[in-house]
């Protein structure tokens, strides 16, 4: 347990931090799906988590320098933004209360495929550094 301690306290870090963005901005970059602005707010939202998360995949795997740390990274902390967005979307109307329902079906999507970046981006990094 004491190995999994870093990665699952960045994973609760990002998810908070996740989390906030949408507390904030949700009301401004979530649309309703169908609508024009749906995919193009989606498609502007996931490539800024790319980015984001490329970026604290590196600086996690400048803490951690165990062997497969960016794979231990990428599970963990999808494990912990999961089970915490279980909870989070159960309670939306007091996480989100000024989000539409359309709006937490926009959220939905956008954290299905922020989940999936947050497997493959950890991946890739691995795969990276073995290659170095």
């Amino acid at each position: 347990m004491k190995g999994y301690l870093l990665a699952i306290l960045w994973g609760l870090v990002v998810w908070f931090f996740a989390i906030l963005f949408f507390v904030i901005f949700g009301k401004q970059v979530l649309f309703a799906p169908g609508s024009h602005l749906f995919i193009v707010s989606t498609v502007i939202l996931l490539a800024g988590t790319a980015i984001l998360l490329l970026v604290i995949t590196f600086l996690y795997v400048m803490f951690d320098r165990s062997e497969n740390s960016a794979l231990k990274f990428g599970v963990i902390g999808t494990i912990v933004g999961l089970i915490l967005d279980t909870f989070s979307l159960a309670n939306h109307r007091f996480i989100f209360p000024q989000l539409s329902e359309s709006q937490i079906i926009a959220f939905t999507v956008w954290m299905s495929f922020a989940y999936a970046l947050y497997l493959i981006i950890p991946v890739l990094v691995n795969e990276q550094r073995r290659k170095v």
